[in-house]
C-alpha cells in the first residue's frame, strides 16, 4: 500500500522554501501535498496543540502519522528516488541516514532562525 504525504514547511525560510520547491517539482513523489505553514495557520495551530511546533522543524503527515523535524526530513528523503535535480539527489542521500539527519538537523534549525531574523521575520508562526 502506498502512503500519502503532506509536507508542511515555513514558506518564509529560504532553505525550507527551496527544499519544498524541489520536493514538489523534482522529487517524482506523486502522492505528496506541499503546504506553506504560514498560509495554513489553522492547521499549524492544531498541530501545535498536539506538540508539533513548525518553529522546531518541518512536519510530515504520513497517512495518520505525524513526523516532525529530523524524522520528517529523514522519512521524506527516503521516498525520493532518481530526482531530476542534482541538489535534491545530494540532499536525499545525506538525509536518508538517520544518524546524519539527527546530526545536521539542529544546525539547519539554527540557520533558519538566523535567516528569518536577518529578514526581520518572526520565527514563530502563531
Amino acid at each position: 500500500m502506498t502512503s500519502n504525504y503532506t509536507f508542511i514547511y515555513d514558506g518564509e525560510c529560504p532553505f525550507c522554501n527551496h527544499f519544498a520547491e524541489l520536493l514538489e517539482i523534482k522529487s517524482k513523489i506523486t502522492n505528496i501535498k506541499i503546504l506553506d505553514g504560514r498560509k495554513n495557520l489553522t492547521l499549524i495551530k492544531s498541530l501545535l496543540e498536539k506538540g508539533y511546533d513548525l518553529d522546531k522543524g518541518a512536519i510530515l503527515l504520513k497517512d495518520e502519522n505525524i513526523l516532525h523535524g529530523a524524522d520528517a526530513i529523514n522519512t521524506i528523503c527516503k521516498q525520493i528516488n532518481n530526482p531530476s535535480s542534482s541538489l535534491l539527489l545530494l540532499l536525499s542521500r545525506v538525509f536518508k541516514s538517520n544518524k546524519r539527519t539527527n546530526l545536521i538537523f539542529p544546525l539547519l534549525v539554527r540557520a533558519r532562525r538566523l535567516a528569518l531574523i536577518s529578514k526581520g521575520i518572526s520565527t514563530s508562526l502563531v
